[in-house]
């Protein structure tokens, strides 16, 4: 249930940032931003997969919290910073000096 709860919150996440790149640009970036945060979604988990399976032992641990959990946890924690860096943190405009 919690990789569920995951995976929504990524995809909620790159429709926002599709949406916002489209609203101020084009739909092509907003389809460009999309894929790159899936991208990254993507080369993340992979990376993180061994790391949890080191973490975590094979017996013992609860139905509900699997190595897969913990791997996509470790995901959301970059994707968070990703996230906020492309998509949330203010641009700042730079005007020419007169």
């Amino acid at each position: 249930m919690i990789e569920l709860l995951i995976f929504h919150c990524h995809i909620v996440c790159a429709l926002y940032g599709f949406t916002k790149r489209w609203q101020e640009a084009s739909v092509k970036e907003g389809l460009v931003a999309m894929l790159l945060f899936g991208l990254c979604f993507t080369i993340l988990w992979a990376l993180t997969g061994p790391i949890a399976r080191l973490l975590m032992p094979d017996k013992g641990s609860p139905q509900w919290f699997t190595v897969d959990t913990l791997s996509l946890v470790l995901v959301s924690i970059p994707d968070a910073v990703f996230f906020y860096f492309f998509f949330l943190k203010p641009q700042r405009v730079q005007t020419p000096n007169s």
